[in-house]
This record gives C-alpha cells, structure tokens and sequence, in this order.
C-alpha cells in the first residue's frame, strides 16, 4: 500500500517527465527543420545559379578539379573514406560519374553519382533530397546541362545530426535534474501540507483510546479545504463528547433514580408486609392495635401512591407530551395560591405582590402544578410560623414569579443538588420529587428556575416565564439543555465550577422532560 506523498510525488514527476520529453521532441524537430533548411536553400541557389549560368564544360570541370583537390587536401580518419562538406559530381547520361580532361572522379563524387539513381528526377525536383554516401548523411539536388549531361550538387548533414544529438543528451541532463528537484521539492511540500491530516490521524487515534478532549490543532498558513475539514471535525468530534458525556450523565441519573425509587418503594412495602405478617400470626389482638397498624398501613399506602404519582407525572414529563395553552392570569393563580397555604397553615404569614392582570400563554394546569409544588415545599420543609413571600413582575419578555421563606435556608452543597429527583436536604420529609416535576414544568414552558439561598438566609425559588412561546414550542414544550444537577459541580470550559447558591436551569434542554396539561394534576 503507497502513501499518498509517494503517489503525489510520482504523478507531479510523471506528468513533468512527459511534459519534458515533448517540449524535447518539439524544440529538436524544429532545430532540424530550421537547420534543414537553411541548407536546402543554399543547394537551391547554387542549383539556379548553374542553371542561369550558362558555365561551359571547361568551368565545370574546374568545378570538378576543384573538388577532386579538396577531397585530396583534407585527410580522413584512419580507416575511413573523406567525407566533405560539399560534393560536386557530374555524371552522365547512364548516371555515373564522368572523368573531365582525363581527371577521374573521386571517391566522394562517385559514392554520390551511385547514391542518386535517377539524376533527371533529382533535377526536376524543386526540393533537395536524403542521400547517404559512404555511411554520411547529405541533402542533394542536380541540375540538367544543356549536353544532357547532370550536375550533382550536395551537401553533408552530418554536422546538423552531431548538434542534434549533442542537444538531446543537453535535455536529457537537464530534464533528469528537474526530475530529481522536483520529486524533492514535492515529498517536502506534500509532507507540509499533510501534517494537518496527520493531526486528525494522531487525534482520532487518541479519542479511540478514550481520550475524548483531544482536538485537531490549527497549523499556520493551512489551505483552505484541510481547514474547512479540521473545522468539521473538531465539531463533531465536540458533539460525540457531548453526548457520550450526556449518555454517561444521563446512565448515572438513571441508575440513581432507580436505586432511589427502589429503595422509597421497599420502605412502605416493608411496613405494610410487617404489619399483614403480624396480623396473619395472631399478634394483633387488641383492637388498639389493630387500628393503629390498620392506620399506619394506610398512610403507608397514601405514601406509596403519592409517589407513585409523581413517579408518573415525571415519566409522562419525558414523553415530551402536548401542551394546551392558554392565557393565564398569573397574579390570580398566585392570588388562590396563597389562600390555599393560609387555609392549611392560618398561623403562617403569607404575603402576596400580584396586583393586576399579568397575562402568558402557558397551561394553566402546570402553573398551578408548579405553585402547589413550591408552597408545599415551604409546608414541609419551615416552621408553620415562618413568614412566605409570593411576588408576580414583568421582566422584559417574560413574567417573573417567586415564592420567598425565612426558614432555615440551604447549604451550598444542597442548593446544588436541589433539583435532583429524590434529593432531601438534611434526609427531611417528603419524597424528593416536588422540585423536579417544578423544573420539568417550568423547561416545558421555555423558562427557567433558580434558586438563592443561603444557610440561615432563607430560600427563594425564582420562576421565569416567556410571555410567548418560541415557534415549535406549543405542541413538544420546545428542547432544553441537560439538568444542572446532572452535571453535578463540574467545572465549566474556563475551568470555573458553578455557583451552589444561584443554580439556574434552562429552558433549553436536550432531553427534556415536556409535561401534559392533562397529567400535571394527581390521578
């Protein structure tokens, strides 16, 4: 298996070999028809010259002596026949070198007059042609003397061929080194330019191995593509962390609100099984007692269902039913609400801050859900002589409700924990799930609850509600974050934990709990 560097690298060298080897072919055709010509046009001229001349047989002849002196004066290599430059040969009408005043032809003259079979159609050809004599290459032409006799004229391409062959070893030496730098220059760049997909290679390896903050880092100067797919893939990878910390989160509350509706539910079944074990043995024989075990095993029933009902209501809080919506006077809820709790407790001090009509579009079921469960939150949890505070503003777009006590107040280690279902600060009375049905509620409506205690300070519970819902809210109760107390005192991004005594909850969750107007009130 090649890497992508080597296959790169070898796909740039090929495509420049193959550009080299053409720019080669081309520039040394064009050398050769450049030089070609240029010796085809002197044979031309010379050609027409004769021609126009009208030169007697003696100027020929010197023209031949001339040529046989030549070929004497210039010495040839050892074991070769002299290859001149320019061969002048006159031949007759059978094609074959004649002697002039007795002078033979040389061997030049003659190896030409054997290569032209055809003397007359040389002469009648404008073009000069390819002729080898003696293994040398040469352009000839001829021309027809007035006798009948030819005129052969020729010039060697030896040279043309030498220069040539001396250019494309020149392009080859070149061409190999640009190969060479090239090949460099490619691994080095391509090695560059893949280090960012080497960090996603290292980085997903890393997030295999379980650690799931790891992130593709950023490089300087990256191209734009690597960088549009290191952005991609630091956001998915942000969004696998996010729901394998939401699944871990979300497995541990599960196993935690089972265990603790285990246990709420062994409780009063112990009783009742205790009580119907004594019952059934005979040790009940006072009517005294079989009245008070008949008693405690109904309030142990009563207890039982009560949470089974907000079991329930919280199950049907997951489901994400619909919402019926309407306008809702808050101050008046808030109004009956408090005479509700002055009617339970008359020795309590309540005190009501709703004047007027302060209108949303909410369920009316769930706010007085959420009201009930908050006054019977201060019920159970302060004196029945600590004063309460119910107050209703308008906050921008939304509506502002709260429920204030002067009791004992919260730890921050209880306020943090506050929402939590089946949590009770200090093991008090009640079942754990009052506050948790209030934030499921409150989440389905699109708002947000909070809390600001402190020990010794009271408790104040701090409902935010929208005037109007979001588009896509009326019919699911919109999408929420996750529970703050399901992320516990983990510490944010900056590396900041949360504020025990201001726990906010948001109206935005993933998984959220939506209540039905038509459960919200017990069964």
């Amino acid at each position: 298996m090649h890497s992508l560097r080597v296959k790169l690298t070898a796909a740039n060298v090929v495509l420049l070999a193959l550009g080299i080897a053409a720019a080669t072919a081309f520039s040394l055709m064009g050398m050769r028809h450049y030089l070609l010509d240029q010796a085809d046009s002197e044979l031309t001229k010379t050609r027409a010259s004769l021609s126009r001349s009208g030169l007697t047989l003696r100027q020929i002849d010197s023209l031949s002596v001339l040529g046989f002196v030549r070929e004497r004066l210039v010495p040839a290599r050892s074991g070769e026949l002299p290859t001149p430059d320019t061969v002048f040969a006159a031949v007759g009408r059978d094609g074959k070198a004649v002697a002039v005043f007795g002078v033979e032809p040389t061997d030049a003259q003659t190896g030409l007059a054997a290569a032209v079979d055809d003397p007359a159609a040389l002469a009648r050809d404008a073009d000069p042609h390819d002729v080898t004599v003696h293994g040398a290459a040469y352009r000839a032409t001829a021309t027809r003397l007035p006798d009948g006799s030819h005129i052969l004229l020729a010039t060697s391409t030896d040279a043309l061929h030498k220069g040539m062959l001396k250019a494309l070893k020149l392009d080859l030496a070149v061409g190999t080194l640009l190969l060479a730098l090239l090949a460099c220059l490619t691994l080095f760049s391509v090695r560059r330019r893949m280090r960012p997909l080497e960090d996603m290679v290292e980085t997903s390896s890393a997030i295999a191995e379980g650690d799931l903050t790891r992130r593709v880092p950023s490089r300087h100067d990256p191209t734009q593509e690597v960088e549009q797919l290191r952005l991609a893939l630091n956001s998915m990878l942000h969004q696998v962390e996010t729901a394998y910390r939401t699944r871990e989160r979300s497995a541990a509350q599960l196993r935690r609100f089972v265990a603790d509706a285990s246990h709420e539910l062994r409780t009063p079944l112990s009783a009742i099984r205790g009580y119907l074990q004594l019952y059934d043995q005979g040790m009940l024989r006072d009517p005294a007692e079989r009245r008070r075990a008949w008693d405690r095993m109904n309030g142990e029933v009563d207890r039982m269902g009560r949470l089974v009902d907000e079991l329930l209501t919280l199950a049907r809080l997951d489901q994400r039913p619909e919402l019926r919506l309407r306008t809702v006077d808050v101050s008046r809820l808030v109004r009956d609400a408090a005479e509700d709790l002055r009617a339970q407790q008359p020795d309590r001090q309540v005190t009501v801050d709703a004047e007027g009509a302060v209108l949303v579009r909410a369920d009316e079921s769930g706010l007085r859900q959420v009201l009930g469960n908050l006054l019977a939150n201060v019920r159970t949890h302060t004196p029945a002589d600590v004063p309460v505070r119910l107050a209703v503003e308008r906050a921008d777009d939304a509506v502002e409700l709260s429920v204030r006590d002067k009791g004992p107040g919260l730890a921050p280690e209880d306020a943090a924990r506050v929402f939590d279902r089946f949590f009770r600060a200090g093991g008090g009375a009640g079942s754990g799930l009052g506050l948790a049905i209030v934030q499921g509620v409150v989440d389905a409506h699109g708002g947000e609850v909070s809390v600001r205690t402190a020990p010794g300070e009271g408790l104040t519970v701090t409902v935010r509600l929208p005037t109007r819902l979001k588009s896509g809210q009326a019919a699911t109760g919109g999408t929420r974050r996750h529970h703050p107390h399901s992320i516990g005192r983990e510490p944010d991004r900056d590396g900041t934990a949360p504020d025990p005594a201001q726990i906010r909850t948001s109206g935005h969750r993933r998984n959220p709990p939506t209540p039905s107007a038509q459960h919200w009130t017990r069964t």
